[in-house]
């Protein structure tokens, strides 16, 4: 029996238009008649999707790939982590000498150096409503002065960053996720191909963040299920009691995942594995 469905949002509930299949609220409009603890497991940071979380009613949310945990219902956040400033100072400078885009994510702002570009722009055409936004001349500087308490760093640029995704990891006590934006993969939103570096304090992903909201709640693991299409998606599936990748995921994600829904996420493909799998 499931008793807490974890979903990722965008390319899973939401498609790359970012529209909302009919299929896919109806599904949700169930499961919250449901005794299934719905939970939303993003990337993105709390501020930026709080009016999306009410309206799907969902009862927790799993934010920054697992820098927040809130109860939704009640507004409690039950789990924090932030970076270290000193980590931050250090993947700026590196990305400085290596003149790429840099963003941060605070409280309910983003705070990006020299110009919105890549992902900081997608998610100033998306979310400008819900969060404000600024533009630094020197991020560090920024940071010296406002000591600002910092979800998450991410590095963009059109061209493969493995190499400074190494040399992150090699000195700093991070993690980092590795996107691609390419092909079918491309951001529609803003028309746009490239890859982002995604960090985060070590340790903290969509699966450890999971687990904790799972004892929270003395949820076994064999009674979660998870559903997403995305790389920082892949830790969750894989150790989730039924992992789903929905039709067109990345193909890292449909190789760890125990179903993969025939439909996308336009066509109702996360309604499709709710009803493959939950009994209303």
């Amino acid at each position: 029996m499931i008793k807490l469905l974890a979903s990722d949002i965008d390319g899973t509930i939401i498609d790359n238009d970012n529209q909302i299949s009919p299929y896919n609220l109806e599904a949700i409009r169930k499961l919250n008649n449901k005794n299934v603890n719905f939970t939303l497991c993003t990337g993105k940071t709390y501020f930026m999707v709080k009016d999306f979380c009410k309206q799907m009613n969902a009862g927790y949310g799993i934010f920054g790939n697992g820098t927040q945990i809130i109860n939704l219902k009640t507004g409690k956040e039950i789990i924090r982590n932030t970076l270290n400033q000193k980590d931050v100072i250090d993947c700026i400078d590196i990305a400085n000498k290596n003149n790429l885009h840099i963003h941060i994510y605070i409280e309910n702002k983003i705070v990006s150096q020299g110009s919105l570009k890549y992902m900081a722009y997608r998610n100033y055409k998306l979310y400008k409503e819900n969060i404000s936004f600024d533009v630094v001349d020197d991020l560090k500087q920024y940071i010296n002065i406002n000591n600002p308490s910092i979800l998450k760093l991410i590095i963009s640029a059109e061209k493969d960053l493995g190499n400074i995704r190494k040399e992150i990891l090699n000195s700093q006590n991070l993690a980092v996720m590795q996107i691609r934006k390419y092909n079918e993969y491309k951001d529609k939103i803003i028309d746009k191909e490239y890859e982002y570096l995604d960090i985060v304090p070590k340790c903290v992903n969509k699966y450890n963040s999971l687990k904790q909201l799972c004892d929270y709640l003395n949820i076994q693991k064999d009674e979660v299920m998870a559903i997403g299409d995305n790389m920082n998606d892949v830790v969750m599936i894989e150790n989730a009691g039924i992992g789903v990748a929905i039709g067109g995921s990345y193909e890292e994600v449909i190789k760890k995942a125990s179903y993969v829904t025939k439909n996308s996420a336009k066509d109702g493909g996360f309604a499709e594995a709710v009803y493959k799998f939950i009994e209303f």
